[in-house]
């Protein structure tokens, strides 16, 4: 059979299962990430298992996510995964080394394998051909732990790229033009190949950043071939053994054919508060823009810092307009600082940040009040920036720098200066001494694990009961991400804290929430919440399934959910119910004291009746599981389940 890419990697790793779109399979992991933010629980949670030396070719633990050391928290969290990394035979990226995927893609990534990470961006590893995925922490401490990830195979959609991109217009554009196509709902259980003769016009960086915004479709993964274009930048890395060819088969048969003329794409900007909302720029040059934020692991690259630097030589930043920006990683840095790049925009009124997530995640460089803010990160959810009345636009370095030189949102083909041409190097800079690689195994018995006072078990859930009763706790609506459910920013530090941290579940939409919650649950009731299309988009936070767990919430009744938020509420053993009928969504309330009964036998069949007591209405649901996901939910959570056949 004719295979693409995507599908002859997902062929040669199915443990259990067929190369059937839409069936579940089990797939070996080759290589593992994580990173500070998720990686604290993941590890955690790894240890509850009691599974000794991680079984991957090759996991990394990575520190990009809670840098700012504001108290004692975050330093403690990196003490405690340092030393899981020196007990378990996994690679430890110390602060200040980069945004994990970036470094990730320089030094680690090979064409043809398998990743799974505890982060919704790991996708970018599909820029030189890896089938990378996000999923929840606990997904990723069972691959640790030598087990398959289980998945519905996806079917793949073929982004036929034809003609090259013309000057001041990029590979951001691109993405940004897929996503006004097919937004940010609808696209569960597809994987987005690129192919065609315009593939090979575009860089790894350039891939890498269309790979890494396909988690803001929504799909599986998203991956270009291998070829000589990746042969070159790994070569480059130093690393050209890790190169292969890969390529799909002749006849190679796709769910859908996406045709693209790269020569077509023109600068687009996606406006507040989600990345699916795309626009010409066009239609909003003129805008006042008060910041401009340039980096995240979509577009932090050598070539896009180089492409920031030539624009503003000679240049100064508009009055009144803060200028920041973040180099993806410690390579990317220390290049840009040799060949004066970095001078350039210091120069030019640059404010340098460290190499980490920063500023995309909310836990600095928050704009002031209503302010503009344009960023070449992947998210622009409401708040998601620190406040949330900033208006925050997402656009590709060129539009960003335009912004930053003119003081509003300006198509850069109108700055009137030549497009900067900018070529890969023939050797980047090479220096992984702050990346500690694990500890000889005779000598990881002897690693004490240090764990500050901020630091607790993962709470479990129960076994499943008879029934369940109780109240919605909340009602929402449509496109609802895990930014709204579990606020990141300077929260971030509770992550390992789930009894502190669950204090701002659902904060950003009712502050009142967690409160309720925890009351109903300390009366014994359970908690429901109602949700319309598209529940759980956005980062692959396993909290915020984890923490509405621990604050009693047993069931969510959606119109549809995303796939990585759907997998982690099963892992908790929390029910992810769909309405039969998506119309009944409107027929229920927050308030509503709610029955629902037979709980083993909905399991099984897949049908559940819920009964509205405060309306005395009927409503039918439907739960779409698998055998596996169905013991699971029975055990209370994937991590009884394990416990119990250890």
């Amino acid at each position: 059979m004719a295979l693409g890419v995507i599908h002859r990697i997902v062929e040669s790793h199915i443990e259990s299962g067929e190369l059937e779109p839409g069936s579940e399979i089990a797939l070996r992991i080759d290589q593992t990430l994580t990173q500070d933010a998720t990686g604290t629980m993941a590890y955690l949670q790894y240890e509850a298992m009691g599974a000794g030396a991680v079984k991957t070719e090759l996991s990394v633990s990575y520190v990009d996510h809670n840098t700012i050391q504001a108290g004692f928290e975050n330093a403690d969290d990196h003490a405690y995964l340092r030393a899981v990394a020196a007990r378990y035979g996994i690679h430890f990226s110390r602060a200040g080394n980069g945004i994990c995927h970036q470094v990730h893609l320089e030094r680690f990534g090979a064409p043809g394998k398998t990743l799974l990470g505890s982060d919704s961006h790991t996708p970018t590893g599909g820029g030189i051909g890896m089938v990378a995925m996000g999923a929840g922490g606990l997904d990723v401490a069972l691959a640790m732990a030598g087990r398959p990830f289980w998945i519905a195979c996806p079917k793949v959609y073929l982004v036929k790229l034809t003609g090259r991109l013309k000057p001041w217009c990029s590979a951001k554009d691109v993405i940004l033009t897929l996503l006004r196509q097919l937004t940010s709902k609808g696209n569960v259980g597809v994987a987005m190949e690129y192919g065609g003769e315009g593939a090979a016009t575009l860089s790894v960086p350039e891939r890498a950043t269309i790979t890494n915004m396909g988690a803001e479709l929504g799909v599986t993964t998203s991956a270009f071939g291998s070829d000589s274009v990746t042969k070159l930048f790994l070569a480059a890395q130093g690393r050209a053994d890790a190169w292969a060819e890969l390529s799909a088969d002749d006849g190679a048969e796709y769910e859908r054919v996406i045709e693209l003329d790269l020569g077509s794409v023109v600068p687009l900007v996606a406006a507040p508060h989600n990345p699916d909302k795309v626009k010409d720029l066009a239609d909003v040059a003129g805008l006042h823009v008060d910041q401009v934020c340039m980096g995240s692991c979509t577009n932090s690259s050598y070539k896009d810092l180089m492409v920031a630097a030539k624009m503003l030589e000679a240049r100064k930043i508009a009055p009144g307009v803060g200028f920041v920006v973040a180099p993806g990683s410690r390579q990317v840095l220390n290049m840009i600082a040799a060949n004066g790049a970095l001078a350039t925009l210091i120069a030019a009124g640059a404010r340098v940040a460290e190499t980490a997530c920063g500023f995309c995640i909310g836990n600095s460089q928050a704009p002031r009040t209503d302010a503009v803010s344009v960023r070449t990160s992947n998210r622009n959810f409401l708040g998601r920036s620190g406040t949330k009345s900033a208006q925050v636009y997402l656009a590709s370095v060129e539009t960003a720098v335009a912004a930053a030189i003119t003081g509003e949102l300006t198509d850069p083909r109108e700055l009137g200066i030549e497009h900067p041409a900018v070529e890969q190097p023939a050797e980047f800079l090479v220096d992984d001494s702050m990346i500690v690689p694990p500890l000889p195994e005779a000598e990881r018995d002897s690693v004490e694990i240090v764990r500050g006072p901020n630091i607790g078990a993962p709470p479990a859930n129960v076994a499943l009961p008879e029934s369940y009763r109780g109240r919605v706790q909340i009602k929402v609506g449509d496109k609802i991400t895990t930014d709204h459910i579990m606020p990141a920013g300077a929260l971030l530090k509770y992550r390992s804290n789930v009894p502190k941290y669950s204090e701002y579940v659902f904060s950003p939409v009712d502050e009142e929430f967690a409160a309720r919650s925890a009351a109903a649950r300390d009366a014994g009731e359970a908690g429901f919440i109602v949700a319309g299309d598209s529940y759980g988009q956005g980062s692959s936070r396993e909290h915020a399934a984890l923490c509405p767990m621990y604050l009693g919430v047993k069931a969510v009744i959606a119109k549809a959910f995303e796939r990585i938020h759907s997998a982690n509420l099963v892992n908790f053993g929390i029910l992810a119910l769909e309405f039969a009928d998506r119309g009944d969504y409107d027929r229920i309330d927050q308030g509503d004291e709610v029955d629902l009964p037979s709980l083993a036998e909905g399991v099984e069949s897949g049908s559940f009746t819920l009964k509205d007591v405060t309306k005395g209405i009927e409503i039918k649901l439907k739960c779409e599981l698998t055998e596996r996901q169905r013991a699971a939910v029975k055990a209370g959570g994937v991590l009884n389940m394990v416990k119990e056949e250890a």
